[in-house]
Parts: structure tokens; C-alpha cells; sequence
């Protein structure tokens, strides 16, 4: 299909989309606008998979779990290779690592590569697990005969394939591979492209397969001033990434969390205890923290999400802390980060900390400011 002039990569989705429902070229779900249409004809071009001379040598497949995948799926698990899909929004991980059943069917195969069946048949890969993936294949809105590629817009594929460039699981050599109908191949002007966007190798539709010989580089690795708060706040496995890219002295601010540069100092006054007979509205209150916490524990997932305070409040008998920080802004960013955070089984209940008593602070443990740029954090 034809694209306007001058178009944004959303007005190329919406133009896809438009245009596979107005042709009756989708299948269910429908409609097919802000997903990764599930085509007319997927099973016919997932067919090409299996012909692929990089599908033959792989054993590890990385295959993502939208619906016009599923046949590819299958085929990854028909000829006994290892597939791995990524966890949906990457909440609980990166990958699943489907295992069928033994002696498992053709049949029972095709309900292991379903959403429910990889559900049911998959065990988590962690993140230490040293894994290498010898072929990609990501799901497309658009993509182009170069190699670009428009997803739905959330990122997700980028992100999958950054984050496994940061485990060591795949280099600039592993081979990406998308299947759309042919209505979804058109023209992307390369203006549009950015440093993190992901490029294929192989195109495959229900009536020919596309080598692209795309030269583009593909991402090194995490943007990290492309990840909000609220993004790290939802995956712990990009949390765990994080801290292990600053351990190596990597820059990791976030898009929306500024990080004291290194050999930064901070004033006195930054550094002064909140006043005895309140908390300050620059400060965060977590509660529902577990029985047995500890404070070293908190201090160490403050420390990987970016957001450890100049002071921390610890109230362990009440299950509970108060996060102080040097504005409210800084405050509100803490908050966003921590949406959904989890401390040993848990999830943490997360508030802008009201006006205290000082008698609401009797039995708490409060740090003594430092006298350098390191966040001073109290507790035992």
C-alpha cells in the first residue's frame, strides 16, 4: 500500500491499521488498531520459517507471543529447538522457556505455542542463566524492504532486544526476523528511525520472504534516558539490569530521574534532618513492607530503582518507612518509580508522606547526614 508524505511513525500505524480493517484483512482480535495485527494468511507465511537457513542452524528462538506468531511457534517446538517468549510487559522477567510434555503430539505442540499454552508449559529463564539466542523474530505494524520496522508503540521488542544485548544473549550478528501480511511492507522514510529502534534481517509474508540486508546497527544495549520511572517501577528484570550496568559505571539516568552526577556535593542545608515535630511534604511514606524486613534489604532496591533518599525514616514494626527527600518533585518521582514495587512477597503501598507528629516517630531510626554525595540511608 501507497503512505502519504510527511508522515509521523503514528500516522503509519494508523494508516495499517485503518487499511487492514477497511480491506477485511485482520483476524481476531479485532479491531487491529494499537496491536500487532493478526493477519489473514499468518499460518501461510510462518510456513517460510522453517526454510530459513538461520532457522536451521538456530537452537535457541526467541519468538514474541502476539497472535500471527503462533505458527512460528510451533515450528520452533516441531523441530526440537529451545523457544523462548518473553513475559507479557516484561512484569515477571524477560523470557519463558516453553518445555512440552513428553511424547507431546502435533496437536499438543500447536496448544503449547498459544497464549494459553505458553502459559501452561513454561518455566522463567532468570537472568543469570547465561543464555544465547541464535534467531529473533518480533512482531510489526509496518516494516519496510531496508529493514525498518515500526512496532505498535510501546517499545516492548526494542526493549526485549536491549535488555538481551545487556545480558550478553544476543550480539549485532543474531538474525531478526518479522512476519506481516504484505500490505504491511511499505516504504519508511530512515528519518524516522532512532538510535534504539530494531531492524530486521528477514521479512516473511504469505507470498515471498524478504532479505533485507539491512546495515543498520542494531541497539548496543539499553537507552537508559529513554526509560521513565514508572517503566523501571513495573519490571523488576530492567531494575536488576540497571544496578548491574551502574556497578560497571554505566550511565543509567532515567528519562524522568536526574542522578547526582559523580564527585557532586550536596549543601548543608540539603542534607539537614527533617524537622523534629513533622515529616516534610518532600518525603515518601511506603507501608505493607514484610514482617521480616530489613532495612539493608530497602536500601538496596531503593539503590538499583535510582531513588534512595537523603534520609530514610525506618519503622520496622509498623511495617512501615519514610523516604526524605530534597524536594517534592524528587518525592513524586520516588513515587512513580515504586508503583507496584515488591520487597520480598509484598507489594509496597506507596504515598506522599502526610503531616507527622513527633510522637508518630518515637521508636524510628533516623541517619546523621554525611558529610559527602553518598544518599545517607538510617537503620540498622
Amino acid at each position: 500500500m501507497e503512505l502519504r508524505a510527511g508522515v509521523s511513525k503514528q500516522d503509519i500505524r494508523e494508516q495499517i491499521w485503518d487499511y487492514m480493517e477497511s480491506q477485511n484483512l485482520a483476524d481476531f482480535p479485532r479491531p487491529v488498531h494499537h496491536r500487532i495485527p493478526n493477519f489473514k494468511g499468518a499460518s501461510r507465511a510462518a510456513e517460510h520459517f522453517p526454510c530459513l537457513q538461520a532457522f536451521k542452524m538456530a537452537r535457541t528462538i526467541k519468538v514474541n507471543p502476539d497472535a500471527p506468531q503462533k505458527n512460528a511457534r510451533f515450528f520452533v517446538l516441531e523441530s526440537k529447538k529451545t523457544l523462548l517468549v518473553p513475559t507479557p510487559r516484561l512484569r515477571t522477567g524477560l523470557f519463558n522457556k516453553i518445555t512440552p510434555p513428553p511424547g507431546a503430539t502435533k496437536d499438543i505442540l500447536r496448544k503449547c505455542a498459544t497464549s494459553q499454552g505458553v502459559r501452561n508449559y513454561s518455566t522463567p529463564v532468570g537472568l543469570d542463566s547465561k543464555v544465547l539466542v541464535d534467531l529473533v523474530v518480533v512482531g510489526s505494524v509496518a516494516v519496510s524492504e531496508k529493514g525498518w520496522r515500526i512496532g505498535k508503540g510501546e517499545g516492548y521488542a526494542d526493549l526485549e532486544y536491549a535488555m538481551m544485548v545487556s545480558m550478553g544473549a544476543v550480539s549485532q550478528g543474531t538474525p531478526v526476523v518479522t512476519i506481516v501480511h504484505d500490505c504491511q511492507v511499505v516504504d519508511i522514510p530512515e528519518a524516522l528511525l532512532e538510535d534504539h529502534d530494531l531492524t530486521v534481517d528477514y521479512i516473511l509474508t504469505p507470498t515471498r520472504v524478504i532479505t533485507t540486508g539491512c546495515e543498520r546497527p542494531k541497539p548496543a544495549g539499553i537507552a537508559w534516558s529513554k526509560i521513565s520511572c514508572e517503566m523501571l517501577g513495573k519490571m523488576p528484570i530492567l531494575r536488576s539490569l540497571r544496578h548491574q550496568e551502574e556497578q560497571a559505571g554505566k550511565d543509567v539516568t532515567l528519562r524522568d530521574g536526574p542522578r547526582s552526577p559523580p564527585g557532586a556535593t550536596r549543601s548543608p542545608r540539603d542534607l539537614a534532618p527533617p524537622e523534629l515535630g513533622s515529616v516534610p511534604l518532600s518525603s515518601v511514606q511506603i507501608g505493607n513492607l514484610p514482617r521480616d524486613a530489613r532495612v539493608s534489604e530497602l536500601k538496596r532496591a531503593l539503590s538499583a530503582l535510582g531513588v534512595a533518599p537523603s534520609r530514610l525514616t525506618w519503622q520496622g514494626p509498623q511495617h512501615r518507612a519514610f523516604l526524605h527527600y530534597r524536594d517534592p518533585a524528587e518525592a513524586q518521582q520516588a513515587i512513580a518509580c515504586l508503583q507496584g514495587f515488591r520487597l520480598g512477597a509484598n507489594t509496597v503501598r506507596v504515598v506522599l508522606a502526610r503531616q507527622q507528629r513527633a510522637s508518630d516517630l518515637v521508636g524510628s531510626h533516623t541517619a546523621e547526614p554525611l558529610p559527602d554525595h553518598q544518599p545517607a540511608i538510617a537503620g540498622p
